[in-house]
């Protein structure tokens, strides 16, 4: 697989630069909600749908590889002036190549978004684990201020191998960003 373009959603979204730097994508994930609602890059989900977590698959690696999930929101409090960037949701580690995320172990339990503010983006990014972490991963102190960057440094996680978000924003919302 080739290194992500310049017209790649990933790219245009701004998650690549704002959340994580370039990389080349090498393992195929998918996000699906409840009620078989598929995340595609860019796409628009209302709060409600994205209530509880969603099943993450890992098609790729094998069951000696195991991966690291991220979900954050990098437009907290508000996509203009997101001084709280990023906001964390989600971290599941050890999750086995070829299955999904429920059978990882749950680091940072899942918090639904609210967005409150404009048009919020969400994103999903694997990263693959140079070995198993088995409890070694301790949680980020807090949701708020999380980076993803200096996560994934710190852990020794290299760049995602994929990524995928969808936008959100509040059901009562005027349409803008």
């Amino acid at each position: 697989m080739a290194k992500l373009s310049s017209s790649d959603p990933l790219v245009i979204g701004r998650v690549v630069g704002d959340v994580v730097d370039v990389f080349i994508p090498s393992v195929k994930m998918s996000v699906v909600y409840s009620s078989n609602k598929l995340v595609y890059n860019g796409h628009e989900f209302f709060p409600s749908t994205v209530v509880s977590k969603p099943r993450v698959d890992v098609h790729g690696g094998d069951m000696r590889s195991f991966f690291t999930l991220i979900m954050t929101d990098p437009d907290v409090p508000g996509p203009s002036d997101p001084y709280l960037r990023e906001h964390l949701h989600w971290i599941v580690t050890d999750i086995p190549g070829t299955t999904d995320s429920s059978f990882g172990r749950e680091v940072v339990s899942y918090e639904m978004p609210r967005p409150n503010i404009g048009i919020h983006r969400y994103a999903f990014l694997l990263f693959k684990q140079k070995k198993r972490v088995q409890g070694a991963m301790l949680p980020p102190t807090s949701r708020d201020r999380f980076s993803t960057k200096k996560f994934a440094e710190d852990h020794d996680l290299g760049l995602p191998v994929a990524a995928v978000y969808f936008n959100c924003q509040r059901e009562t919302a005027a349409r803008r960003r």
